[in-house]
């Protein structure tokens, strides 16, 4: 399975969006180099608030651009960055990546995926309505989380929009996605 970066956005104070780079540069164990949520322990507020020594399993945000057409659809205009992630990607099914998996990115990044997003009422702030389109429930009633992945830097090195995305599986047996 592989894919493409469509963009990179990164922000060195807090805000609901990130401006689109021309690159970011990732660090390993702390996730991109300048932004706001980059660090050995918990950046977000939230998490912040609940317990400051917990460690970061959120360094670096990924959004399917997919997602983008999807809500588009439905009358939402949202593009690159406008989330607040790090990373948009195109031709991968990150919502569909066990937890392990690696994504190694360009020449030299590697990130390692922990979890989903958990999508907050930040998004309906962005734009009214947001929220309810990128959660939703399957056929069981559990919740389907859309706003994307997390993920930690294993390797650092810079990343650009055009870069080539390897996704490397773990050993199974797979462990689903569930909110970090």
């Amino acid at each position: 399975m592989s894919g493409t970066v469509t963009a990179v956005s990164s922000n060195g104070r807090y805000s609901f969006t990130k401006p689109n780079r021309d690159s970011v540069t990732l660090l390993a164990g702390l996730g991109v180099e300048g932004d706001v949520h980059a660090g050995t322990t918990v950046k977000h507020r939230s998490r912040v608030a609940q317990d400051p020594t917990q460690p970061n399993l959120r360094q670096v945000h990924l959004i399917h651009e997919e997602l983008f057409a999807e809500v588009g659809a439905d009358g939402f205009r949202v593009a690159p960055g406008d989330l607040g992630e790090n990373i948009t990607t195109s031709g991968v099914d990150l919502l569909g990546l066990p937890v392990g998996t690696l994504l190694r990115i360009g020449g030299e990044a590697v990130l390692e995926v922990t979890g989903l997003r958990n999508p907050c009422r930040q998004i309906d702030r962005f734009q009214a309505g947001l929220l309810k389109r990128v959660v939703g429930r399957d056929e069981a009633g559990r919740a389907v989380l859309k706003a994307g992945i997390m993920s930690v830097v294993r390797e650092g090195g810079v990343v650009r929009p055009g870069d080539p995305i390897r996704v490397e599986l773990p050993s199974e047996p797979h462990r689903r996605l569930e909110r970090v």
